[in-house]
């Protein structure tokens, strides 16, 4: 496939051709991801509630994402990596947000990703403008959390619906090279589809977007019973990793495990010579 970048994303919007996402918060996630062909692998600050137990992914720090986007960027040979900027890394100055920028992409990232529309077009800028490739993120934004109230759908009124269209027109104009549309109506997220020169990528709004992003964990039933309404699980992979747990747990416990395969014994002159020095040890 070869290593993919932000412009080769824009050729294949043109061409028609959908773009698949996951995020990855390791070296094991992503190097999975990038043998299983996916284009774009997001280092998102979601590793704040999947991977830490934080309640949301305000608590994150820049430190954290430099630790797991350079784990991440280790795994992917051929996938673009994407790191999110964390709350509060960005919003302050726009120098403050190249900087920021620039620390994730001396990790290993490809392209960084923050939350909003037009309020956050001059870090788009500055960032751009210093050669850095950068993703929007419109609809439900997790770090606006608190503002929202929870995880509910953004856009389904017409005045809502216009302003995130204004939004992305905006964000588009300010440099960003694609923009991820979280939990928005299906037909609002196939309109600023048609609208934008770049690429959506979806999740929970529906299948017209130019591409689809889903939490590692969800598509493989990692987080327990808690299953999003736009997430789809292709495997089980969690509850095998509990039956595979409580096997180990029950042989150790019997004293099945370790069995001779997994023992090294020494070699017989040694262990005579060992026991005979044990002998002379106890009188």
């Amino acid at each position: 496939m070869g290593k993919v970048t932000a412009r080769q994303l824009l050729k294949m919007k043109r061409a028609g051709e959908k773009i698949t996402m996951v995020t990855a918060y390791d070296y094991p996630g992503a190097r999975l991801a990038d043998e299983a062909g996916v284009e774009t692998v997001l280092v998102g600050d979601s590793l704040g509630m999947v991977v830490l137990g934080y309640e949301t992914t305000l608590e994150v720090t820049m430190e954290q994402m430099v630790h797991h986007t350079k784990a991440v960027a280790r795994g992917c040979k051929n996938a673009l990596v994407i790191a999110d900027l964390p709350f509060l890394s960005y919003q302050i100055t726009p120098e403050e947000a190249l900087r920021n920028a620039g620390r994730l992409v001396r990790a290993g990232a490809g392209a960084v990703k923050l939350e909003g529309g037009r309020e956050v077009t001059a870090a788009v800028k500055k960032i751009t403008e210093a050669g850095i490739p950068v993703m929007g993120h419109l609809g439900f934004t997790p770090q606006s959390i608190h503002k929202f109230g929870g995880f509910f759908v953004q856009g389904k009124t017409s005045t809502d619906a216009v302003n995130l269209l204004e939004d992305a027109l905006a964000l588009q104009e300010a440099g960003a090279f694609s923009l991820v549309l979280e939990l928005t109506p299906w037909e609002l997220a196939a309109a600023i589809t048609r609208e934008l020169a770049i690429p959506t990528i979806g999740i929970g709004s529906g299948p017209e977007c130019d591409g689809q992003v889903q939490v590692f964990h969800d598509l493989f039933g990692l987080c327990g019973d808690f299953q999003p309404r736009h997430a789809k699980q292709y495997a089980d992979v969690g509850g095998i990793i509990r039956e595979g747990l409580q096997r180990y747990v029950g042989e150790v416990k019997k004293g099945v495990f370790p069995g001779e395969e997994q023992s090294r014994r020494m070699a017989p002159e040694e262990l005579a010579l060992f026991r005979e020095a044990l002998g002379k040890r106890g009188k």
